[in-house]
């Protein structure tokens, strides 16, 4: 078995891995926000303000840093208005995404969204409408939220239920309005972006607001458009789906490995869209990329795409989530560390049952999927100062690339390193160098039998973390062992083993 390095730098700090990089995205869309995290007070499911306990618990665990809401494509059909006062007076409207319709009786609104992030402990991110809203109306909703004054806003606010104002710093003013949020072309959105955003900056000049981007040519053409005020700007969203990896589970050998280089290469967007950003500004104003959708979305949950799988039908957005999905979130988190310095977010898509969700329901019934692991699993990361990494030796993929890669970061209770041995047949034995890190050490490692391995309801533990035995091999060198297509997190604590 040959040996992998894993040499940790931490002489080299790359930057700080804020908490927000390890977001989530909660659209009205199938059943992620409706049946997945909300069921209503009346429900038999045991719920807190008619949020599901058992899917609570699930996500403070993990844990949930940020929630972006409500859509997606659904924001720009959304009219917040719907969703305030008594939940028996709001309207039901045709709730509208992704081409799929469904009624929606608006139970789910600011106030209650709002409730979720607090019991989550998350940092919440609206996203606004441009499609078939208005800047009043953006403006509207911002000030309802975060006026501190006495406006008749503020006052309705009060009326119900929030006397104190709830002070949402992230909102979006759009969402993929290269497509499903209007159709605009690059220069048009960004003339009605400045107008959106320089009406929201009166409301509350301290809101970060998310302009929507797109692919290179777009955001090019977005950012000189913008030109001079560009200032109005504190973060360029992306979206990034990883969709040549064919089946969910019945997926060969070059499709295992295009899913995790589709993974990989999340890496070099956010690297191209800092290029254009730095060169737009001139080094002179700091943009921040949001990454805010991001994830597998496999053929039986698309009716689109370069495979030839038969999609669903109905198409409900819900696909099964494997240890391979898994390992390529994880090699998504390695890039994220090391963009660190210009990635401001990140979403996965999306926190319950729909696309890559962490968590999954059916009726009362739920179970965490391998990608909710591989979050937990990195968790000691948040906060954190990520450091480089450098592999040395072992196996190569196919392309040429490592075999095994990791990712390491610091913080004042020691050290952290999460390791991917992308291998599909071959076990690793890896050595980990870092200078400095406490004797306390521990590990847990994410594998199975097969990379198509997922859990059910019959079988909630088919993948599921594992103490991960870890030698030492004389001052500040230690080794483990991993299974093929496995991902791991070794953690070195001060006066104490975790």
């Amino acid at each position: 078995m040959p040996t992998a390095t894993l040499i940790v730098r931490p002489d080299a700090p790359i930057g700080t891995i804020s908490p927000r990089l390890y977001g989530h995205f909660a659209e009205h869309l199938g059943r992620c926000c409706y049946d997945g995290v909300w069921v209503g007070p009346d429900s038999p499911i045991p719920n807190t303000d008619g949020f599901r306990d058992d899917v609570l618990d699930a996500l403070r665990a993990m844990p949930t840093p940020l929630l972006r809401w409500p859509g997606g494509c659904y924001a720009d059909h959304y009219h917040w208005r719907d969703g305030i006062g008594p939940p028996a007076d709001r309207p039901r409207r045709l709730g509208m995404s992704c081409g799929l319709q469904v009624p929606d009786d608006n139970g789910l609104g600011t106030h209650e969204f709002l409730r979720l992030c607090a019991l989550l402990g998350a940092e919440p991110y609206l996203a606004g409408n441009v499609g078939s809203g208005t800047p009043q109306e953006l403006c509207d909703w911002l000030e309802y939220c975060n006026a501190a004054v006495d406006t008749t806003l503020a006052r309705e606010r009060a009326a119900n239920g929030s006397a104190a104002a709830f002070g949402v710093r992230l909102w979006g003013v759009g969402n993929e309005n290269w497509g499903c949020g209007g159709n605009y072309d690059a220069a048009t959105y960004a003339r009605e972006y400045r107008r959106y955003a320089t009406m929201l900056r009166h409301v509350d000049p301290r809101a970060e607001l998310v302009v929507c981007g797109h692919e290179d040519a777009w955001n090019a053409e977005l950012l000189d458009t913008l030109g001079a005020r560009l200032d109005l700007v504190d973060h360029l969203s992306i979206h990034d789906y990883w969709n040549l990896g064919g089946p969910e589970t019945g997926f060969g050998e070059d499709q295992y490995h295009a899913l995790l280089a589709e993974a990989r290469a999340t890496e070099a967007f956010v690297v191209r869209t800092a290029a254009l950003i730095a060169d737009a500004t001139g080094g002179k104003r700091q943009i921040g990329i949001a990454l805010d959708e991001w994830g597998v979305w496999h053929p039986e949950a698309r009716p689109w795409g370069p495979d030839d799988v038969v999609c669903r039908d109905p198409v409900t957005y819900e696909q099964a989530n494997t240890l391979r999905d898994a390992l390529a979130a994880a090699l998504a988190f390695e890039g994220f560390h090391r963009q660190c310095g210009v990635l401001s977010m990140a979403n996965i898509a999306q926190v319950v049952n729909v696309l890559q969700a962490p968590v999954m329901t059916d009726g009362d019934q739920i179970w965490l999927t391998p990608t909710y692991h591989a979050f937990r699993l990195h968790a000691p990361h948040h906060g954190a100062t990520a450091l480089p990494v450098e592999p040395d030796g072992g196996a190569t993929l196919p392309d040429g690339t490592p075999a095994v890669t990791g990712t390491a970061s610091r913080s004042a209770d020691g050290f952290a390193v999460s390791l991917v041995n992308q291998a599909r047949h071959d076990g690793a034995e890896v050595a980990i160098v870092c200078d400095g890190a406490p004797s306390g050490v521990s590990a847990r490692v994410l594998a199975a039998n097969d990379p198509a391995a997922q859990n059910s309801i019959e079988r909630p533990d088919a993948v599921i973390p594992a103490p991960l035995a870890v030698a030492s091999d004389g001052p500040g060198r230690w080794r483990v062992e991993v299974p093929p297509h496995s991902l791991a997190t070794v953690e070195f604590r001060r006066n104490r083993p975790v």
